[in-house]
């Protein structure tokens, strides 16, 4: 069987990985636009704050395939990863959104013990496992959150993909279709055919999919993230801080924090950095950790997270063209879900069966309303 997948990022290059460990012949086609979500993204692994429902199906699964994934990449050689299972700490100074906050995990560790030790932290206590916090702001420690960096973890994949054998291609992709099924890909004046192609292009889908007639569109949405060395640190082992807001800090080994991160819906694909989109992300950073005012910004990374209509993941075959697959849509959670949705493609592409439902991912599905 051979499959052709359309995008190298986290999703694409996890469905090439499982693929070719099944022995299936692989080709990988990125086009390496400006902008990819996973050359961007801090990692955050802590789907238990979730509030969307289906969403939180896929986010969950996503986050517990880790260990798994982690392990198989182990045995061929690539433990670069960056990923740790260093917790987070969801910071507030209200007691009440506290409570809020440890009651509902409480709920979801019932049928997901990954969740780990659960706790309130005094604001003395939050400080000492992330000194630079803000001194009067408490938290709910979660052990069983962890970080990872995507660039590292998409090479890790890559590397051993190829060491089962997958092909990777640089150029613009174009679909072929004959009498309802998908024949193969064009790319660079010259046709590869395949017996399933798997669109994990992220925000770029759509050019793809426009001259088949598919209307699947994803919304780009910018994002700024901040990287910063702090000075005479030990960052290895600081928690993932979870405000309760769209912001963010991970930290990762050799001092560095990561500050993010914007959400610029509507911003298309202006490759920017903008004053003030590094403006609210310092600010939002230091208003939570103020000692990192002297912090040193090494580094200033802008991606575009891919959004379908309704917030909700573009997962599964695309029902009126037989071999065509997408998986698209993760948003904010690629570098969560995106290993396992590869993993999940790549067993459609294969025909096999599935270990959770994924009709509410239904690239096809009808969008009456935006719920996310």
């Amino acid at each position: 069987m051979k499959v052709i997948v359309v995008g190298s990022g986290i999703v694409g290059a996890s469905s090439a990985y499982h693929l070719v460990k099944k022995s299936v012949e692989v080709t990988v086609i990125d086009q390496d636009h400006e902008g990819q979500a996973t050359r961007a993204g801090a990692g955050i692994i802590c789907p238990w704050l979730e509030e969307q429902p289906e969403r939180y199906v896929l986010y969950k699964a996503g986050a517990c395939y880790y260990p798994s994934l982690v392990s198989m990449l182990k045995e061929d050689g690539e433990t670069n990863l960056s990923y740790a299972r260093v917790g987070a700490l969801a910071v507030s100074d209200q007691k009440e959104e506290l409570a809020r906050i440890e009651q509902k995990i409480e709920q979801r560790k019932v049928d997901c013990p990954e969740v780990g030790e659960l706790r309130r932290l005094s604001a003395q206590e939050a400080q000492k496992l992330f000194p630079l916090l803000r001194n009067d702001l408490e938290a709910v420690y979660i052990e069983g959150a962890a970080r990872v960096d995507g660039i590292l973890l998409r090479d890790a994949l890559k590397r051993g993909a190829e060491k089962h054998g997958a092909q990777f291609l640089s150029g613009e992709a174009s679909l072929e279709v004959k009498e309802g099924k998908i024949t193969g890909v064009r790319v660079n004046d010259e046709f590869s055919s395949a017996d399933a192609v798997i669109i994990a292009a992220g925000s770029w889908m759509s050019n793809l999919l426009e001259p088949l007639g598919l209307d699947i569109t994803v919304e780009p949405q910018r994002g700024q993230i901040v990287h910063m060395r702090i000075p005479e640190k030990d960052t290895s082992e600081w928690p993932v801080i979870i405000p309760q807001s769209s912001h963010y800090l991970v930290s990762f080994d050799e001092s560095r924090v990561v500050a993010g991160a914007t959400r610029e819906t509507g911003s298309g694909f202006d490759y920017r950095m903008t004053a003030g989109g590094v403006k609210e992300v310092l600010d939002e950073a230091l208003s939570v950790a103020p000692g990192l005012s002297d912090g040193t910004v090494e580094d200033i990374r802008i991606g575009f997270r891919p959004f379908g209509k309704d917030g909700l993941p573009l997962l599964g075959e695309v029902s009126s063209i037989k071999g065509l697959i997408i998986a698209n849509g993760l948003g904010s959670s690629g570098l969560t879900m995106g290993p396992y949705a590869g993993m999940i493609t790549a067993k459609v592409a294969l025909g096999e069966e599935l270990e959770m439902d994924i009709s509410a991912y239904d690239p096809m599905r009808p969008v009456t309303e935006k719920i996310y």
